[in-house]
């Protein structure tokens, strides 16, 4: 026995009854043990963004649960009952004591056992138990993983973005699309907008003229402006558009008639999705 089983059980059947972790199969909740590869920037903007605690903890104690009380385990991992000491709130506006108790399913090691994690740093991305102080909930299969200096530093990087007042919204959908030509032979204007989580308006814009390399951009607010620019890589908006827009236009986004103004404006989506480039993850 690692150690007090019988207070273990008690609060396992607590952490239980308020998650419903053993009454329903969810997806596992796995965590990253291995140094490489290193989390992206997309993989921490992915367990950031919509987390309400983000925190660093060191585990103090660790107990393995029996098959028949970890409903929905994927095969070659284990769930385990982490208590945990809480070192610094990072992100949330919920109180958030020095001791920390939840459930997580891990890789078995290579000796097909549990990996011993006592003492061990890690990121915890959750929400709080309501009226259970102490008890979280992870809030996905990705959303711990091990600390380490330079994934923390990146990680309050990632934070500044989200919290900022004109942080960009997530992107839900493609709303409207056309294009109109313009006066000279391959002179044309692509207009896409994208409907948000926040309601928030979002325009993409392409501009073609003869003998000049097509220009693209994006403006977050509700003028449409021809000199928008692409976004960085690597940056929220960046974020936002290379990760969720859909990889082609809808049909019902279209719009007008015009079977080759409709054509065009696939074809300067596709210019966008091309120059956006990969939305590169490293845990799936």
């Amino acid at each position: 026995m690692l150690f007090g089983w019988k207070n273990i059980l008690t609060r396992l059947t607590g952490i239980a009854g308020a998650i419903g972790l053993f009454a329903t199969a969810i997806p596992a909740i796995s965590q990253d043990f291995s140094s490489s590869p290193d989390l992206t920037y997309v993989d921490l903007m992915d367990l950031s963004d919509g987390a309400e605690l983000i925190l660093t903890a060191q585990i103090r104690k660790q107990a393995e649960l029996r098959p028949e009380r970890a409903v929905g385990v994927q095969p070659g991992y284990t769930r385990l009952y982490i208590e945990a000491r809480t070192s610094a709130l990072l992100s949330g506006s919920v109180p958030v004591g020095e001791s920390l108790r939840y459930l997580v399913d891990v890789p078995l090691a290579a000796n097909g056992k549990a990996p011993k994690l006592k003492k061990r740093d890690v990121i915890v991305f959750a929400r709080p138990v309501p009226g259970r102080p102490g008890e979280v909930q992870l809030m996905t299969r990705s959303s711990q993983i091990l600390w380490s200096a330079d994934r923390e530093s990146r990680l309050r990087n990632v934070l500044q973005e989200l919290v900022r007042p004109d942080a960009q919204p997530s992107i839900t959908g493609i709303r409207d699309a056309f294009s109109i030509s313009g006066n000279l032979a391959g002179e044309s204007e692509t207009q896409i907008f994208a409907s948000t989580e926040s309601d928030g308006p979002v325009s993409l814009s392409v501009i073609r003229r003869p003998g000049q390399t097509p220009v693209w951009g994006v403006s977050w607010t509700d003028i449409v402006d021809q000199a928008a620019r692409p976004p960085e890589r690597n940056t929220l908006a960046w974020y936002r558009l290379a990760c969720f827009l859909p990889q082609q236009l809808p049909s019902s986004a279209l719009m007008g008639d015009d079977s080759a103004a409709r054509q065009q404006a696939q074809t300067d989506y596709k210019l966008i999705l091309t120059e956006l480039g990969q939305c590169e993850r490293n845990r799936s």
